[in-house]
């Protein structure tokens, strides 16, 4: 944990936040909490917002549909993030790996 009430997620979808462009668009503190939304958003039903807030810096992501690639599943996604009163709208893509877990594409 991090000590802070802070959310704790797999450590595959926060790196992939972070060394992703979407990643880009957020501050690195506010990654932990995007990146429970991201889990939340791609373990629950498609079509669902899940939204996140740090301190000033807010966002959400909504998936938009599943489908199979190949053998893996996939999800197409939305991430929308308020950042210095900015709107940074960006679409992406994430597929499940074989031990279950969700990359970014």
């Amino acid at each position: 944990s991090h000590g802070n009430g802070g959310p704790v997620v797999g450590g595959a979808l926060l790196g992939g936040l972070a060394g992703n462009a979407i990643g880009g668009d957020m501050d690195c503190s506010d990654r932990p909490y995007a990146a429970r939304s991201y889990h939340d958003s791609f373990y629950g039903p498609v079509g669902q917002r899940h939204e996140w807030r740090h301190g000033r810096d807010r966002g959400y992501v909504v998936t938009t549909r599943e489908y199979r690639r190949g053998h893996r599943w996939c999800r197409d996604f939305t991430q929308v993030v308020w950042r210095h009163g900015r709107e940074l709208r960006r679409d992406g893509v994430a597929c499940r790996r074989g031990g279950g877990e969700w990359e970014f594409q």
